[in-house]
């Protein structure tokens, strides 16, 4: 997502979130307020530029306000709901399957709620897969584990099969938690349910460990996995003080947005080197890795703890093929046993000795429960996607924008990468704890 571009394009961004018609039934939800759906959370933060949206023609770029409804869509006593999780682990995906459950079965009296197994796959019949039943006994105690009770999967499956198996189902609202593979997928299901005119919603909540998902704000998870970084980073700190010319490398997850590792490097200052991969960077050659490194030890430093996000230094692989896994994605060339080999080599051909210690602990931070902040927010994330659900939207996601949960169109939250502004204030910051731009990068 460029900023700077909604605010001289605004007319590019579509805001609107669909429906499946108009809601008609009174909501049985009580003792809470409810939101008008004319109202609106401003995409500009900054005075100055929402007067300058304010006095540009065309539609102003402004979020659709989540909530509940006074009127909803769908009858409570003959509505039969679904939930999947697709893609990679990440915390707090029981969180988000518990919240959705039991606002389902407490808030609107929705008895009929199944669990798709692994993804996609469990709209599949040919997989074989039945569906778990879940009520709030099932989901009691599950937002105590990492992983995800419904299992998950990656990989594409037939559009019109799945839609079929929602048919048979008789399905009225469809959950889709995960990332941009999975909701593009969720945007194309929604597209063959609108083309048969079918009375069924799909509605997603962001999943992605990367943060990488456009006008979202933050995914869930993203917290715990920087907290789960803290004490990997301190291990790489200890072994590369214990060694002589002690080296600690670490992989983080990233493929291509760096904020996990530019937050764990902030988290725990004890990084000199962070590399991502919206930033360019050299081996070799003036300014380049290496030679820093080379310099730092022989000035006496030490050690050196380096963090490298997956997908950063692609570059370096060039002459390498390209492999894409089951969802199609392009797979990363593994920049970190690039390192861990080039480090020591470089070293050594200068006759500096030194000691290197990997850390690649990626599926341990994916695989965490959730802890505090990231807990309570996937149960917003998922009370908001019921109330979305229930009032008949649908080919929408969830996301909170400054302090606002809002109701997101599925293809703008997938439209673009979100990424780290090398500009911006998180990579000046970085810049500043690290020292890396500095001669020694200490």
């Amino acid at each position: 997502m460029n900023y700077c571009d909604v605010l001289e394009h605004p007319g590019r961004y579509d805001f609107t979130v669909s429906t499946l018609g108009m809601p008609t039934l009174p909501s049985p939800i009580k003792g809470r307020g409810f939101i008008a759906d004319d109202r609106r959370i401003a995409f500009a933060t900054r005075e100055g530029d929402l007067r300058r949206l304010i006095s540009t023609p065309g539609p102003f770029p402004a979020f659709e306000e989540a909530g509940p409804r006074e009127r909803i869509f769908h009858d409570p006593a003959w509505t039969r709901a679904a939930i999947l999780t697709a893609g990679g682990l990440c915390p707090g995906l029981n969180d988000v399957i518990k919240g959705i459950v039991e606002t389902l079965w407490f808030a609107y009296g929705v008895r009929n709620i199944f669990g798709l197994r692994y993804g996609y796959r469990g709209l599949n019949p040919a997989y074989g897969y039945t569906p778990l039943m879940l009520d709030p006994e099932v989901v009691d105690t599950i937002h105590e584990d990492g992983g995800s009770i419904l299992g998950s999967s990656r990989g594409n499956q037939d559009i019109a099969v799945m839609a079929d198996t929602l048919q048979r189902m008789n399905i009225g609202t469809l959950f889709c938690i995960g990332g941009d593979g999975t909701l593009r997928g969720a945007t194309r299901l929604a597209e063959e349910i609108k083309r048969r005119h079918l009375a069924i919603n799909v509605v997603g909540v962001p999943k992605t460990i990367d943060n990488d998902l456009s006008f979202v704000g933050q995914a869930f998870g993203f917290e715990t996995a920087v907290a789960a970084c803290h004490p990997i980073i301190t291990a790489a700190h200890m072994e590369a003080k214990g060694a002589y010319n002690g080296i600690g490398l670490v992989k983080l997850m990233g493929r291509d947005s760096g904020f996990i590792a530019a937050h764990a490097a902030l988290s725990n200052p004890v990084v000199n080197y962070c590399l991502v991969p919206e930033v360019d960077f050299n081996l070799e050659g003036e300014g380049g890795l290496l030679p820093r490194i080379e310099r730092r030890l022989r000035a006496g430093k030490g050690h050196a703890i380096v963090v490298v996000a997956e997908g950063a230094g692609q570059k370096f692989f060039r002459d390498c093929p390209e492999v894409r896994d089951a969802s199609g994605n392009v797979k990363k060339h593994d920049i970190g046993e690039l390192l861990r080999s080039a480090i020591p080599e470089y070293l050594s051909a200068r006759g500096v000795e030194c000691n290197v210690r990997y850390f690649d602990p990626s599926y341990l931070i994916r695989s965490v429960p959730t802890r505090g902040n990231d807990a309570i927010f996937c149960y917003q994330l998922a009370e908001n996607a019921v109330h979305a659900a229930m009032a008949g939207k649908t080919d929408m996601v969830i996301g909170k924008w400054g302090a606002h949960f809002t109701n997101v169109p599925i293809p703008l939250a997938v439209m673009s990468r979100q990424k780290i502004d090398p500009e911006g204030s998180l990579w000046q910051a970085v810049l500043s704890a690290t020292r890396q731009n500095r001669e020694y990068g200490v």
